[in-house]
């Protein structure tokens, strides 16, 4: 990572605010449009939301002060900064991202169509409690964020550790990013990609990744491709030990979602890296 990078410690301090400029909704879009809202942030908030992190840090660095006093070839170079912090440090490790987020939206989505909303928000993580009409969350500060009818987006975050994070003006449209599940490392041996993959060759495993679909447990797995439960569970295994699926429990069951890779293995293609690269979850 180069040296620039270490720019970026004073705007995102380890605990406590950092502004909410520097999350813009555009991100849901991608990289690419993210980093066009960020360059053009107006003024008086870049101003508003530097001088709230100033008062609350230690002095900003000169040209974070700039930025502040509105210095636009400033916020160009936090946003050259942010492009190469991503290409260093997110784009080399995105399939794993990327499949631990969708296993997360697969879950969400899945309590969502059984049981509706209710359902959906009692299944968050722990550090979240659904009690009807309150969503209580341990946060690192007391706050209450009223909807006032409006919705709340939902974001499931790979970086985000212990606790969500919401915006820090209650004007912007809520949002609420919470941590997703990580996997719990393995205690058996490490077996390399190349021996997972060797193993996949056979009319079970193919039918096991078409059976995945959009996501199932392994009693719909089974019976999808119509062997026995012990017999899914056998292969979801080796391929998840292939980076293929990615399995995620939920209560007493497990849920299988395809991975990028598992993805693109089914299209008959290599994954597309670059491309996905260009979103960020």
């Amino acid at each position: 990572m180069n040296g620039e990078a270490r720019l970026l410690a004073p705007l995102v301090p380890t605990r406590g605010y950092f502004p909410d400029f520097l999350t813009p909704a555009e991100g849901l879009l991608g990289l690419s449009d993210a980093l066009a809202a960020l360059r053009e942030t107006p003024a008086e908030r870049l101003h508003t939301e530097l001088s709230r992190l100033s008062a609350a840090a230690r002095p900003l660095p000169s040209w974070i002060r700039a930025m502040a006093d509105g210095e636009t070839r400033a916020l160009g170079r936090l946003a050259t900064i942010l492009q190469g912090y991503y290409e260093a440090a997110v784009a080399p490790h995105w399939a794993r991202i990327q499949g631990r987020i969708e296993a997360d939206r697969a879950a969400r989505g899945r309590a969502l169509l059984d049981g509706g909303a209710d359902r959906l928000l009692a299944s968050l993580p722990p550090m979240m409690r659904w009690r009807p009409p309150v969503l209580e969350a341990d946060y690192p500060v007391d706050r209450d964020l009223h909807l006032n009818g409006r919705g709340l987006l939902l974001l499931p975050s790979y970086f985000c550790r212990r606790t969500p994070v919401t915006f820090h003006n209650p004007d912007l449209t809520p949002v609420l990013v919470y941590p997703v599940e990580h996997q719990t490392p393995r205690l058996t041996p490490h077996v390399p990609p190349e021996r997972c993959l060797g193993r996949l060759v056979g009319k079970t495993r193919s039918a096991i990744l078409h059976g995945v679909g959009v996501g199932c447990t392994t009693s719909e797995l089974a019976r999808r491709v119509d062997v026995s439960l012990a017999s899914a569970s056998q292969h979801a295994t080796v391929l998840r030990d292939a980076g293929l699926l990615t399995t995620l429990r939920q209560g007493n069951a497990v849920l299988h979602t395809l991975t990028p890779l598992g993805a693109a293995l089914l299209r008959g293609a290599r994954p597309a890296e670059d491309a996905a690269y260009e979103r960020l979850a």
